[in-house]
């Protein structure tokens, strides 16, 4: 490991809080990784000075240090970001913040964000199945060069995963749902179009993903 990643973990070393642990495990961020209790805004505060360093994020990624992988996320460069790290990164995510910091902000400025997208929706595992539901409201929130097409496609999407029970899962589909509904007032129809259809669904998972995102986007 290089003397810039060594002297940044430990400096997160030095910020552990047990009491942060405890908190972020009571809202589901339990991870097999070393974990510090870092919150978010502190990590992208450490971040700024190393943005686009995409040669530190690969070293930070693979630290073991849960805190780390998400600064990783932060400082990387996704015009460097290939497929294939996408795919090694998103199979290491054991928690929500993982898969959210690897996929709000980073991957889903790649041009291969879609395609990842869609196919991580089809996968069984937990968080690889979220992050390609947290790619598309990524895609919806900062992409806004994309066409309304892009997320017309991702509403079926949504609709065939609506069922799975799963908590982190149920909660990503309804994020990707709402996001693209805020987008402009032809995907907010569309959106509302999808949620209806949605709500008939026998799911206790898609009645709430239903619910939910029409509270929203019918107001």
């Amino acid at each position: 490991m290089s003397a810039a990643a060594d002297t940044i973990i430990a400096r997160l070393r030095a910020l552990r809080s047990a009491r942060n642990i405890e908190g972020m495990r009571r809202f589901g961020l339990t991870t097999r990784y070393e974990q510090l209790g870092i919150s978010v805004a502190t990590l992208r505060e450490m971040g700024r000075p190393h943005r686009r360093d995409h040669a530190l994020a690969l070293e930070l990624w693979e630290s073991g240090v849960s805190e780390a992988m998400i600064l990783a996320a932060v400082i990387d460069d996704p015009k460097q970001v290939t497929r294939a790290q996408m795919e090694r990164w998103v199979r290491m995510c054991d928690n929500w913040g993982h898969t959210d910091a690897l996929c709000f902000g980073l991957s889903d400025r790649t041009p291969f964000a879609e395609d990842k997208a869609h196919a991580w929706s089809k996968r069984k595992a937990e968080f690889v199945k979220r992050a390609g539901f947290a790619l598309m409201a990524g895609l919806a929130v900062h992409r806004q060069e994309l066409p309304d097409t892009v997320f017309l496609r991702c509403l079926p999407v949504i609709r065939r995963e609506a069922a799975d029970e799963r908590n982190f899962v149920r909660k990503a589909v309804n994020w990707a749902l709402r996001q693209i509904g805020k987008r402009n007032p032809r995907l907010r129809r569309a959106a509302i179009a999808e949620a209806r259809r949605i709500a008939r669904l026998d799911s206790k998972a898609a009645r709430w993903i239903a619910r939910d995102a029409l509270r929203e986007l019918e107001k």
